[in-house]
């Protein structure tokens, strides 16, 4: 089975464990430090916090940003449930918007009419490894004074513009969990150029402490061990490498694809570019998409679906007053996304397996 998802683990990602378990410092510590370090050389940024999930990383951003109860956060409908459950955690509304049917991100054009008098941030998604419209979404916060939350978890390295993702907003925020284009198994990093948003983070990460034993406010046990650490700083040297490879894939597999009818290859926009963390396909609305899929594992490749459902149609979100036909755009496409593998360890000799299968699916 050619697997949707692939872990790389070298005997760097090793080494570097042992070290950190024959130190006996494994909570966070040096590694942590160095991480820390070098994200932010890396994103060009002034700070970077680890902390122990992509979540935490929203959660950090947020709270720093001064989102409080009965605060509006607005973000998309078509995301993982970790973009929009952290500003629910902190009592805050999330204002849902729909997407642009060709990138998959938040629909920018549509963000300026959900602004209320309530509106604290407002949180973009780099979904699938494609940043948004950020020259239109930056003049729009600037406007109305909101802070941007970027949500990079999928798109460590992609830019717009030329600037990184984790660099374009107030906040960026990535996940370094085990599917991710590298990872720590599980993991987060908060990006900020905010020396006061920083040490509220640092704070808020570690049970609201402000020097030993003294708190200032509600905090978490957000913090990133050293055995973590130690597999992101070996992760984060070979980013360009994995990145690289990961849009020669999609390169090849765009070309392998071309002309099938039936299926629609992923659209890259203008001044951005994408890092793939899917690979994402569209169905046409007649290819009943749960037998494809099944035909696709019957040929030895696996697919998955990213995401089923649109964030507003679970019942935690729907009942802030949501319901199915809000956000049109997104249902639809919900309905017939396909992600199929892209990452490293995918071969020229498993693109052609790929390529075969969706052929031969879409064909019956």
């Amino acid at each position: 089975m050619i697997n949707i998802a692939a872990p790389v683990i070298d005997s760097e990602e090793r080494r570097a464990v042992n070290e950190v378990i024959e130190s006996g410092m494994l909570a966070q510590g040096p590694k942590v430090a160095e991480l820390e370090k070098n994200w932010a050389e890396y994103c060009g940024v002034k700070h970077a916090l680890a902390v122990n999930s992509g979540t935490a990383a929203i959660h950090c951003a947020l709270y720093a940003a001064g989102v409080k109860e009965g605060d509006e956060v607005i973000t998309t409908p078509y995301s993982f449930i970790a973009t929009i459950n952290p500003i629910l955690m902190l009592g805050a509304h999330p204002v849902l918007v729909d997407i642009d049917e060709e990138t998959f991100n938040i629909d920018v054009s549509k963000i300026e009419v959900a602004i209320t008098e309530k509106t604290k941030a407002i949180i973009p998604v780099d979904l699938y490894g494609q940043p948004c419209d950020w020259t239109e979404l930056q003049e729009i916060a600037e406007k109305h004074n909101l802070k941007i939350v970027e949500d990079a978890c999928q798109a460590i390295g992609a830019e717009y513009k030329g600037v990184k993702t984790g660099s374009l907003g107030d906040f960026g925020c990535f996940s370094l969990y085990a599917t991710k284009n590298i990872m720590c198994g599980e993991g987060g990093v908060v990006t900020t150029n905010s020396d006061e948003a920083a040490a509220a983070i640092r704070s808020f990460r570690q049970h609201g402490m402000v020097a030993p034993y003294e708190y200032a406010d509600l905090g978490y046990n957000y913090r990133m061990s050293d055995l973590h650490g130690a597999i992101a700083v070996e992760q984060l040297k070979k980013v360009e490498e994995f990145t690289k490879k990961r849009q020669e894939n999609a390169c090849k597999l765009n070309d392998g694809l071309a002309g099938i009818v039936g299926i629609k290859t992923p659209t890259v926009s203008d001044n951005r570019s994408h890092v793939y963390h899917q690979y994402t396909i569209l169905l046409d609305k007649n290819i009943q998409r749960d037998q494809f899929i099944t035909s696709l594992r019957d040929k030895g490749v696996g697919a998955g679906i990213y995401y089923p459902k649109p964030l507003h149609a679970y019942p935690h979100i729907a009942k802030l007053g949501y319901k199915i036909g809000d956000f049109p755009v997104a249902e639809d496409l919900a309905a017939r996304v396909v992600s199929l593998p892209v990452h490293p360890k995918v071969t020229d000799e498993d693109i052609e397996i790929i390529v075969a299968a969706v052929k031969e699916s879409i064909n019956g």
